[in-house]
C-alpha cells in the first residue's frame, strides 16, 4: 500500500464501517480491474540486495523525474509515488520490493499496456544505477538479516510486533512478493457470491502460480515458500474466514470480524502511535483515551485498518485475490485474467460457484495446507487441484470471451491465460520449471534465477 489515509472524518456508529464497505456497490459497466505487482531489487554485479538509500530512493526519484508522479514522504524519505489524478502509485514492501498498485481499468490491454509502461520506464531509471528486478514469488538467496529494511513508519511498528503472533510474519514481510487483483461487485449478494467463490479458489490459484521454491540459496521443500509464510504470520488477521462460507454471509460479518482483530497504529499529526494493544472495537469503546490527544475514531481509522487484514480475500470497498506468488512479465496479467474471467461474467461466476458448491471449510482449509508443499498434486473434495485448476482455466476462458473485448488484432482477453495453458499442458508450474532448472543446467545454484526471471 502506497499511502496511509489521513480522513479525519469523526466514526461516531458501528454502522458507519459497514457502509464504507457497503459504498463500494457499483453497476457491472463500471467494474475495473486494478492489479499490483511486487518484485524484488537486486544489483547486477553479484545479485547483492539494494538498500534504500542510495538504491531505493534513487529509483523512486528517477521514477519521479520520468513520470511526473507525486512523491509519498513519510518524515524526510520519499516512500512511494502517486498518480496526480488517483489512479495508480508505485510503493515499497519492507525488504524493498518495489510495488505498482495500478489504476482502475476496463480492460486486461489496458492493464498489460500499464504493465509494461511500468517496467519500460523502471529499467530505463534501473540501468545506469545497475539494478535489476526478479520476478518470483520468494527471495531465493538473502538471507533475513541481509534484506534491507525500508523507513516507513507502518513497518517499524509491524516488524518486533509480527514475531509476537506468528513464526513467518518477518518473511512475509521482508521476503515475498506477490501479484494480486482487485475487482468491484455490484450489491452485497454479489460481493458475498465473489468472495465465497473466490475464497475457496484462492489455494487453487496459489497452486498455479507457485514460484517460490527457493530460500537461503537452496530449495526449501516448497512449491510455494509464500503460500508457506501465510500459514502463519498473523492469524488472528489472515487465512481462512468460517463466517464467508455461510449462506447469509454479508457486510456486517466481515465487519464485525475486523472489529476484534488487533489494530497496527493511528495516524495523529502526521506521527504513527503503536496500537498493537487494542482492538478496534476497544478503539471505539474509547481505549486510547488518555494515551494520545485526539482519541477518537476516524474515518480513516477505519480504511487504515482494513488495510492491515491479510485474509485469502480481502474486502474493502473492492475485493483483493491475494493468493498468488509474484511472477514474470506474463503471470502479471494472467491473474487478473485468471479473476477476471471467473467473476466479471455472470455464467462463469455460477459455473465456478457450482464447481465449488460442495467444498466445506474444512475442505478448503486442508487444500490450503497442503498446496505449498504438494502443488497441483495436492486434493480436494476427492478431486486433485490440477483438476481443479484446468476446471477453472476453463471456465474463465468462457467468462473472458464472454466479454467480448478485444484488440486490434481481433484478440480476445483470453490470451493473457496462455500461461496458465502452458501449465496445464505440461503439469508443471514454474516453481517445477525452476527446481528443474536448479537441478540440471544450473548445476545446484540459485544465482542464475537472477538472469533468467529478470523483468
Amino acid at each position: 500500500m502506497a499511502r496511509d489515509t489521513t480522513d479525519d472524518t469523526p466514526l461516531t456508529e458501528a454502522s458507519e464501517l459497514t457502509a464504507y464497505m457497503e459504498e463500494g456497490c457499483k453497476p457491472s459497466s463500471r467494474f475495473r480491474i486494478g492489479t499490483e505487482h511486487e518484485k524484488f531489487v537486486f544489483y547486477r554485479d553479484g545479485n547483492r540486495p539494494v538498500p534504500y538509500e542510495g538504491g531505493i530512493e534513487a529509483l523512486l526519484i528517477g521514477m519521479r523525474e520520468r513520470i511526473g508522479w507525486e512523491p509519498i514522504n513519510d518524515g524526510a524519505h520519499i516512500i512511494g509515488l502517486a498518480e496526480p489524478t488517483g489512479n495508480g502509485a508505485i510503493s515499497i514492501e519492507p525488504g524493498g520490493q518495489f510495488e505498482l498498485s495500478g489504476g482502475p481499468l476496463a480492460t486486461l490491454f489496458d492493464t498489460d499496456a500499464e504493465t509494461r509502461f511500468h517496467l519500460d520506464h523502471l529499467r530505463e531509471v534501473a540501468e545506469p544505477l545497475g539494478i535489476g528486478f526478479l520476478g518470483i514469488g520468494g527471495s531465493p538467496k538473502w538471507t533475513l538479516d541481509e534484506t534491507p529494511r525500508m523507513p516507513k513508519s507502518r513497518y517499524a511498528i509491524m516488524t518486533p510486533y509480527m514475531p509476537k503472533v506468528g513464526h513467518h510474519g518477518l518473511d512475509m514481510m521482508y521476503r515475498s512478493a506477490t501479484i494480486q487483483v482487485n475487482l468491484d461487485y455490484s450489491s452485497e449478494a454479489d460481493m458475498a457470491r465473489k468472495m465465497r467463490v473466490s475464497m475457496k479458489l484462492q489455494a487453487i490459484a496459489t497452486a498455479l502460480f507457485a514460484s517460490s521454491p527457493f530460500t537461503d540459496g537452496k530449495p526449501n521443500g516448497y512449491h510455494s515458500w509464500r503460500g508457506e509464510i501465510w500459514r502463519d504470520t498473523d492469524n488472528a488477521r489472515a487465512g481462512q474466514l468460517p463466517f464467508v462460507f455461510k449462506p447469509d454471509f454479508g457486510f456486517a460479518d466481515y465487519a464485525n470480524w475486523a472489529l476484534d482483530v488487533p489494530m497496527y497504529f493511528v495516524i495523529r499529526d502526521g506521527r504513527y502511535h503503536n496500537c498493537t494493544h487494542i482492538t478496534f472495537r476497544q478503539f471505539m469503546n474509547g481505549a486510547l483515551k488518555g494515551e494520545i490527544a485526539a482519541w477518537q475514531p476516524t474515518h480513516g481509522d477505519w480504511v487504515n485498518h482494513l488495510s492491515t487484514l491479510f485474509p485469502d480475500v480481502r474486502l474493502k470497498r473492492f475485493l483483493e485475490m491475494r493468493g498468488a506468488d509474484g511472477g514474470p512479465l506474463s503471470h502479471i496479467t494472467a491473474l487478473p485474467a485468471f479473476w477476471v474471467g471467473l467473476l466479471y461474467d455472470d455464467a462463469a461466476l455460477a459455473a465456478a460457484d457450482a464447481l465449488t458448491s460442495g467444498w466445506t471449510f474444512e475442505d478448503v482449509t486442508t487444500l490450503r495446507d497442503s498446496v505449498p508443499t504438494q502443488g497441483l498434486a495436492a486434493r480436494i473434495a476427492g478431486h486433485s487441484a490440477f483438476d481443479m485448476a484446468r476446471e477453472t482455466v476453463t471456465i474463465a476462458r468462457k467468462g473472458l470471451q464472454a466479454r467480448g473485448i478485444k484488440n486490434a488484432a481481433g484478440d480476445d482477453e483470453s490470451i493473457f491465460l496462455a500461461p496458465l495453458d502452458g501449465i496445464i499442458e505440461r503439469k508443471a508450474t514454474l516453481a517445477e520449471d525452476l527446481l528443474a532448472l536448479y537441478q540440471g543446467e544450473w548445476a545446484g545454484s540459485v544465482e542464475p534465477v537472477f538472469k533468467a526471471y529478470a523483468y
